[in-house]
């Protein structure tokens, strides 16, 4: 293994790694240079006693081995006996080449669970409408509203505790994987009989996980009563007067839906956690048993005991509880709940990189609610056309996002090991598997939607306004499919603050859009501002690909700079 200074060999062995040489290269940075301070990184990196303090940049002219035991430091013999050692990254000495048929092995074995898992939430609001639709077009309309305004306050900060959950865990898994090789291969080597020691199974206790429960069981108190006590001022806000028809019933359904805001925070939080021990087959097992639950709730509840809209809100909760529990269950069978102290728990570093997506989240709610208060204005049946190509636009846009969240939780546990061949590879091959995903989702929907929207209403009039929507479900979906990709790379690598201040400005842009266009082109125009916004977000992720290989040659001739002038 041979380490260096920085020199024009480490530039490029930074900046050779295409979409995550930036962030890479951030993160050995980060702690060295007192300027360049940034708020983001591995876990490892965010620990005040961080194992590079003592070198400012370092090259690794070594593969990484994804199948090393445990993490070596060697020491650097230098020919100058009172020249000052650099101590070196923790990567294994004896390292074989990284296999991309294994990345793609591991990448598709986490992908397809967690394709199904993402499935069923968006299935389970596809049954929600089904049921509701039957009803009527007022009853249609309330209820869209309704879920439009629960899923912006429930998601407000519950996908930036879920993203930032999912990487903090993949990490200290990664971490304690290390350990535990270290500890095995150290009891193997003094045991002298040459048989294997027994290993006892013990229940992980992790600081990452302890905080996100507790962050997310106060966050869901926060927004029931949220929801609760402020239904009738947020449907004012979105656009819903009290003149409006739908706005009692549409009052009535979001106050019973307040109560399953700690479930839903709960939930994505769980899936979070999971991710990051790569599983996603538990969630699976447990969100489809809760949303099986449902399909039995809502004729019970709807028909049998005569509830109607009511019943519908009620089954949804039921359902979600079950889901949320049961995951607890299976989560307190693999690590503690809670910590031994309350000082192992991260607070502060959840915080800090929550922070920016905190941002970025507000900038995409604020967006798709502009959407909906705009086709919410031109009347009740254009609203219910609204609703129903909305949850079939994000019922199949959101199953690439599987694939997304998968290769976040390998590229954090590949970073915090040091494999950066690997984080190259999964970008690579994500990227590939994405747009192919996005191109066949479009000719499947262009060629069923219309037939596909009669499952959720029967009314004429909003049938006919769904089929206009036929090219704005279908064709934006390869737009759809890159940008949640691009968003699970962002938050493998750390690289959260791009993540906010890009969204910010994709935002910003199509919201303008949203004000004007829509009063001259109608639904129709709202439609196509959605379709700019997601096709902006996929621009903006191709910029930071295609310029982190320049940015991050300027940074480091500013670092050498500054070091020559200091």
């Amino acid at each position: 293994m041979e380490v260096t200074n920085l020199s024009t060999a480490s530039v490029s062995q930074c900046h050779g790694f295409g979409f995550a040489s930036k962030s890479l290269c951030s993160h050995r940075r980060n702690v060295s240079s007192k300027f360049l301070s940034l708020s983001y990184g591995p876990h490892w990196l965010r620990q005040g006693n961080s194992r590079l303090s003592a070198s400012p940049f370092l090259t690794l002219r070594a593969k990484p081995n994804r199948f090393s035991s445990h993490p070596q430091v060697d020491e650097l013999t230098n020919s100058d006996k009172d020249e000052p050692t650099v101590p070196e990254l923790p990567v294994n000495q004896t390292q074989e080449p990284y296999s991309s048929s294994d990345v793609k092995r591991e990448l598709l074995l986490l992908s397809l669970p967690a394709l199904a898992g993402q499935a069923i939430d968006p299935l389970a609001q596809l049954m929600e409408t089904a049921y509701i639709g039957r009803l009527g077009t007022m009853e249609l309309a309330s209820a869209g509203v309704s879920v439009t305004i629960f899923n912006i306050i429930s998601k407000l900060f519950n996908i930036p505790l879920l993203s930032v959950a999912t990487s903090f865990v993949a990490e200290d898994m990664a971490n304690i994987s290390n350990q535990d090789s270290a500890s095995d291969q150290d009891g193997l080597e003094n045991s002298g009989n040459g048989k294997p020691l027994k290993r006892v199974y013990q229940r992980k206790q992790l600081s990452s996980v302890s905080t996100a429960l507790l962050l997310a069981l106060g966050l869901g108190i926060f927004e029931a009563l949220a929801l609760y006590l402020g239904c009738g001022s947020f449907l004012h806000i979105i656009g819903v007067s009290t003149a409006n028809p739908i706005r009692v019933p549409a009052q009535k359904f979001l106050s019973l839906r307040a109560f399953g805001a700690p479930a839903v925070v709960l939930s994505l939080a769980l899936q979070g956690i999971f991710r990051g021990f790569k599983d996603t087959k538990t969630p699976v097992i447990c969100l489809g048993v809760g949303n099986l639950s449902a399909v039995f709730l809502f004729p019970l509840l709807m028909y049998h005991f005569q509830l109607g809209v009511t019943g519908a809100a009620i089954s949804t909760v039921l359902s979600q509880y079950i889901g949320t529990l049961l995951m607890i269950w299976c989560l307190n069978k693999r690590a503690e709940l809670l910590p031994p102290k309350m000082g192992d728990l991260q607070f502060g570093s959840y915080i800090k990189s929550g922070g920016f997506l905190l941002g970025r989240t507000l900038a995409v709610l604020s967006t798709m609610t502009l959407g909906t208060s705009m086709a919410a204005r031109h009347g009740p049946v254009a609203m219910a056309a609204h609703q129903i190509c909305m949850q079939v636009w994000l019922a199949v846009s959101l199953l690439t996002d599987a694939l997304a969240a998968s290769g976040q939780a390998l590229i954090a546990s590949s970073l915090s090991r040091h494999e950066y061949r690997a984080v190259k590879e999964i970008t690579n091959f994500v990227l590939r598997i994405g747009l192919l995903t996005g191109i066949c989702l479009t000719a499947i929907l262009g060629a069923s939607f219309g037939s596909l929207a009669t499952v959720f209403t029967q009314d004429s009039e909003v049938l006919q306004i769904v089929r206009t929507g036929v090219l704005f479900v279908s064709a934006s979906q390869p737009f759809n499919a890159l940008a949640y990709i691009f968003d699970g790379l962002h938050y493998g690598v750390s690289d959260f603050p791009y993540a906010a201040f890009s969204m910010m400005l994709v935002g910003a842009v199509s919201s303008a859009f949203l004000v004007f266009v829509p009063s001259l082109f109608g639904l129709q125009g709202v439609w196509l501002g959605l379709s700019l916004f997601m096709a902006l977000r996929v621009v903006a992720g191709s910029v930071r690909d295609a310029l982190s290989e320049n940015l991050s040659i300027i940074v480091d001739i500013i670092y050498i700079g500054s070091q020559i002038f200091k």
